[in-house]
């Protein structure tokens, strides 16, 4: 239902000094060289076990802090989704009126919610799906008015147009990947573009409508053409 986190940690290591051999003005016995590499040998496996063992111990207590956080998390939206996804769906059912798109738009607002890195730090849950679900319930609007606005255009060409379902919802995605894009532009920009690419206006009388100069009007719609080809 929910998307996992991605789980991992740093092992962190440590590097102490070893005592060096003490100096001596006439050259060690081999026996004394003996004595001195067994030593450090072993301080050094004592160190390395050592070193180990912290680090076993630091990788459980990482795991173990993951593992909790994980349970409360799942905890939190599984408890969360089933207190408050009923409501949610009423909510939503009285905006759009159908309780299929009521059900989809309120799971789309739980798989936002769940999206979230840090579930602990949200204090209202159902006030952060309302908003959530407030924008997914104007972008569903949004949508079925563009699907309207295609199928009436369709319906007023020379010979009616029926295209397979599959190829209509296609461009219906692809109008809305325009209409998305084309929102980072002015008001006025939008307008140069819709009126010349869909109403054939020419840029002479768009410039007269939106009471700008004729470059202007080219500038605006130049900067619509370059967002859509990079979207579609």
């Amino acid at each position: 239902m929910y998307e996992a986190l991605a789980r991992g940690a740093r092992k962190r290591r440590s590097h102490e000094a070893l005592a060096q051999v003490p100096a001596s003005a006439s050259v060690p016995s081999t026996k004394f060289m003996a004595i001195q590499f067994q030593s450090l040998s072993v301080g050094r496996d004592d160190d390395a076990r050592a070193e180990v063992r912290s680090d076993v111990f630091s990788s459980d207590a990482r795991s173990g802090g993951a593992r909790a956080r994980d349970h409360a998390r799942d905890h939190f939206l599984t408890d969360e989704f089933r207190r408050s996804y009923g409501w949610l769906t009423h909510c939503v059912h009285r905006l759009v009126g159908s309780r299929s798109d009521a059900e989809d738009l309120a799971a789309s607002a739980f798989t936002e919610l769940a999206a979230h890195p840090d579930v602990s730090e949200i204090r209202q849950p159902r006030a952060m799906l309302t908003t959530i679900a407030r924008r997914l319930t104007f972008e569903h609007w949004r949508r079925r008015d563009i699907e309207r606005a295609y199928l009436a255009r369709l319906a007023l060409a020379p010979e009616p147009v029926a295209p397979a379902p599959e190829l209509a919802l296609e461009a219906v995605q692809d109008i809305l990947l325009i209409d998305s894009a084309l929102q980072s532009l002015s008001a006025r920009a939008r307008e140069a573009f819709i009126l010349s690419q869909f109403e054939d206006m020419k840029y002479a009388d768009i410039a007269v409508r939106l009471g700008v100069s004729v470059s202007m009007v080219r500038k605006y719609v130049a900067q619509a053409l370059t967002l859509c080809s990079g979207v579609i």
